[in-house]
């Protein structure tokens, strides 16, 4: 059975750096104001292997990761065999998932599952690009967040960007099915839903 497009869910969380900075209502405000709904809503601590299955974790994610920092650190004239030990790309894609996750376990996160039209797409922009002096001023990451992959690297760290949303369906699929029971989730009407659409 086909999902309608005004159904479709994805997963968003604000990470421990946005909880601790008291964003957590200024993100629902921005998903709320755009229209979408808030179909589940937790605080909760991750562990150690649920923040690791959060990430695909594949060879071809991890070498991606690796090549987005070599990348910067091409941009801003660092040397990563220096800085990281290595320049294989796949090596560093691992260094940066257990970042990844001693961040995500580092305190509590807000998980939330958002539904609405194109809820991927519109929350994605809603936050912003990963990187936030990349992210447009208007988005979550580019209006609280200044951190920067390179300062994150050399503190061999994840990089602080407030919030997590799921890249694309099947990304938000995992992440639903991972974080969240049937139970937690609640179905409800909007009362503006017959006026937006």
């Amino acid at each position: 059975m086909e999902i309608s497009p005004k159904e479709e869910k994805t997963v968003l969380f604000v990470k421990p750096d946005g909880v601790k900075r008291g964003l957590v209502g200024e993100v629902i405000k921005r998903v709320e104001s755009r229209g979408l709904k808030i179909i589940s809503l937790k605080m909760i601590v991750a562990s150690e292997d649920m923040a690791r299955d959060h990430y695909p974790n594949t060879d071809g994610w991890l070498r991606g990761m690796g090549e987005k920092t070599l990348d910067n650190y091409r941009q801003y004239g660092k040397d990563p065999i220096k800085e990281l030990g290595t320049d294989d790309p796949l090596e560093i894609g691992k260094e940066i998932a257990g970042w990844n996750v001693d961040f995500l376990t580092s305190g509590p996160i807000v998980a939330m599952v958002i539904q609405g039209i194109h809820a991927v797409d519109m929350v994605r922009k809603i936050v912003g690009k990963t990187i936030p002096a990349v992210a447009e001023m208007g988005t979550i990451r580019g209006d609280f967040s200044v951190d920067s992959p390179t300062l994150a690297n050399i503190g061999k760290r994840a990089i602080h960007n407030v919030v997590h949303a799921s890249g694309d369906s099947s990304e938000a699929a995992h992440e639903l099915e991972h974080w969240f029971k049937s139970e937690e989730i609640h179905e409800y009407k909007r009362a503006e839903e017959d006026i937006m659409f």
